[in-house]
């Protein structure tokens, strides 16, 4: 019987493990979205969470710090100093602390080294590797998103080409949705490397302990920065402290002392101390509560946390799951035409459908016009109807094509890019400078959210660029997603 409750003692997810689940769940509640196939894009995407959880996966209900503070850079300067507020807010209360208990990324990497297989132990080697991290955070969260915010770009370098997150949680979550097959047009050579890279790092992760937030992870090489200071974490009581090092050969992670720029406060030093030197951090409300040696009081705060805990995760599941999709207005007289004219398709977003009729306000190269607008359906002539966005690499890229177009075939075609509802008003100075004598129609999405009302009454699925080619009749021939040649 002894044997059997070791056992299950062994295999039994500790404390930290199930908090660590627990976040990961709280960060990605809206289960829907994988049922979907979609990326929630409602008011709590705002908020960004503590640890790398990227704001494309299906179930993501708030943004990545990390994506969103390079991006940042290029939108005004309260979204700069909301991110960055609330960055050091973490950094300040918790530092690498999050790194330990709250990154679901961390989770995945702690789950893979769990699998049987010789192990690469730590050494000098692995302690001149950390500072790596550094150099990425300083490159790519930086220098490469700060100089093309003076283009006036958002450009996430360190999520375009290196987070293997992002890969796992946004990339391919969404692509092993049947729904998103047309997804797999998208795919170029930035994704290929990404896969290759993720792959490669998933599996590094196997036989080195926590490989990517080690070597790599910028976000914890800028909370580790604050391990010091933090409000929570592990200290070490030099009064107690003989210097004995078993707190440091326990530890799986390149630190060289307890609380230093490395350590993930993940606790297991605490256990092995002989003379009880380290200590967590935080308030003593808190510490005499979760750490007295009052059994009885200690399990009967746990027990509460837990339900509440718990009661907190299946409130917001049960509210992201009932939360409404976005919906669109469709004008009268386009349902009318519907009902009374038998010749003419049924409104919908697909090929043979007449297409959703909606004013849209233009946009030229001095701003957002409140009274000037264009209507998709009614140029009377075969209309391209392209989703483009400034931040968008790709979409900016093919718009000379459609410059083109726009020129060349005046007289029967109308070319309409529509800026997504997001950062619209970085569209006119990119007007102004890139097409001040385009014969493009500028417009803005309607709505609230990140892409708007038409281009999700038109199928948009959150992939830009997108692009909707109608008759002069108003009847959908083509759709593309992606770019188009």
């Amino acid at each position: 019987m002894k044997k059997i409750k070791e056992k299950l003692k062994a295999i039994a997810p500790t404390r930290r493990k199930l908090i660590q689940l627990y976040a990961a769940l709280l960060f990605n509640a809206n289960l829907k979205g994988f049922a979907k196939g979609s990326i929630y894009k409602g008011n709590t995407k705002a908020v960004c969470v503590p640890g790398i959880n990227c704001y494309s996966c299906p179930g993501a209900v708030g943004a990545c710090p990390l994506g969103s503070f390079q991006g940042s850079f290029s939108a005004d300067r309260s979204t700069l100093y909301y991110v960055a507020g609330i960055l050091l807010l973490y950094c300040i209360m918790f530092g690498r602390f999050i790194c330990g208990w709250l990154c679901p990324f961390g989770l995945i990497q702690e789950l893979l080294y769990k699998i049987r297989t010789p192990k690469v132990k730590k050494s000098r080697i692995t302690r001149i590797f950390s500072y790596l991290k550094y150099v990425i955070f300083v490159v790519f969260v930086l220098i490469v998103p700060i100089a093309y915010a003076f283009k006036d770009t958002p450009f996430p370098a360190f999520c375009k080409y290196i987070c293997p997150a992002g890969t796992i949680e946004g990339g391919v979550s969404l692509l092993a949705n049947k729904l998103n097959d047309s997804y797999f047009s998208m795919l170029g050579p930035i994704f290929t490397w990404k896969f290759a890279l993720m792959v490669s790092i998933l599996t590094a992760c196997i036989f080195i302990f926590r490989m990517f937030c080690r070597f790599i992870c910028p976000l914890g090489a800028l909370y580790g920065l604050f391990n010091k200071i933090s409000v929570f974490g592990v200290k070490v009581n030099e009064n107690k402290c003989i210097n004995c090092n078993l707190c440091v050969n326990r530890c799986k992670l390149d630190v060289l002392k307890v609380g230093d720029r490395e350590c993930i406060s993940c606790g297991e030093c605490v256990s092995v101390c002989p003379t009880d030197a380290i200590e967590w951090k935080g308030p003593k409300l808190i510490k005499e509560s979760l750490c007295s040696k009052n059994s009885k009081a200690r399990t009967i705060t746990r027990s509460v946390v837990a339900v509440l805990m718990v009661a907190v995760l299946v409130t917001a599941i049960a509210f992201y799951w009932n939360e409404a999709s976005p919906t669109v207005d469709i004008p009268d007289d386009t349902a009318d035409t519907t009902d009374t004219d038998s010749e003419k398709p049924a409104v919908g977003s697909e090929v043979g459908n007449s297409c959703y009729s909606l004013s849209l306000n233009r946009v030229y190269a001095d701003g957002i016009s409140t009274d000037d607008t264009i209507d998709p359906t009614s140029t009377g002539k075969i209309t391209v109807i392209n989703f483009w966005g400034t931040w968008c690499g790709p979409c900016v890229s093919e718009l000379p094509h459609f410059d083109e177009i726009a020129s060349e075939y005046s007289d029967t075609v109308t070319v309409i890019a529509i800026h997504t509802a997001a950062v619209a008003d970085t569209a006119p100075d990119f007007i102004a400078e890139y097409y001040p004598d385009s014969l493009i129609n500028f417009a803005v999405d309607s709505g609230e959210g990140f892409s708007g009302k038409y281009y999700t009454a038109l199928g948009g699925r959150d992939a830009y660029p997108y692009t909707v080619i109608i008759d002069e009749n108003g009847v959908i021939t083509h759709i593309f997603v992606s770019s188009v040649t």
